[in-house]
């Protein structure tokens, strides 16, 4: 069994009542390794180790591994898995843009594939906007994009920053509308719809 009421606290805010076992055989089980997980994000040890983590809060709820267990068995995607065979992830700034705080009204789980589609990649872009990089043979701003397979697709060349990110923001949003359509009877209706208004920002 996990640990009991009145033991300390997991990473300094989580309290395990002792009500659901912790382990599946001899390794925890999916519920506890999510939420030992999310609580861990909560930490400053965590945001001074990964700074977009920096900020991350999780609700009174969810500092209840009974809730939080009760809560994932109700969801929707919870015990799915992708057709490579991995989980789905818990989410929580799909339905709210920019979101810290994992909670049960911020919450949802969703495929991988998803997931990843979602994930800014800053680090070869330098000060270009998301999806643009600046081209020194041609002098230009040139646009790409991970296609639905997951291949680079080049979007043209640019005379500004702007105008690549336009043809970027233009290919991004009409590519997670398409992703969403394949999964809209599987997603919660929430992550379904708010895919559906999902905007792409130069600032993000």
């Amino acid at each position: 069994m996990g640990r009991k009421a009145g033991n300390k606290l997991v990473h300094g805010i989580g309290i395990n009542e002792g009500t659901f076992s912790t382990k599946t055989g001899n390794s925890n089980c999916k519920t506890y390794q999510l939420w030992v997980g999310l609580l861990e994000r909560c930490t400053k040890k965590m945001w001074a180790k990964y700074p977009t983590y920096d900020g991350v809060t999780c609700s009174d709820n969810f500092k209840h591994y009974t809730f939080f267990h009760e809560w994932c068995q109700s969801q929707i995607g919870f015990n799915y898995v992708d057709d490579g065979g991995g989980s789905w992830h818990l989410d929580k700034d799909i339905l709210i843009k920019g979101n810290k705080h994992y909670s049960e009204d911020t919450c949802v789980f969703i495929p991988q594939r998803l997931n990843k589609l979602l994930i800014k990649r800053d680090k070869h872009r330098g000060d270009c906007p998301l999806g643009v990089f600046f081209d020194n043979s041609l002098l230009k701003f040139r646009a790409r994009c991970s296609d639905v397979n997951g291949k680079q697709k080049h979007l043209g060349s640019f005379t500004t920053p702007e105008q690549a990110f336009q043809a970027y923001k233009t290919f991004k949003e009409a590519l997670i509308k398409q992703v969403a359509e394949q999964y809209k009877s599987q997603i919660d209706h929430r992550a379904y719809q708010a895919l559906l208004e999902y905007e792409v920002n130069i600032d993000d």
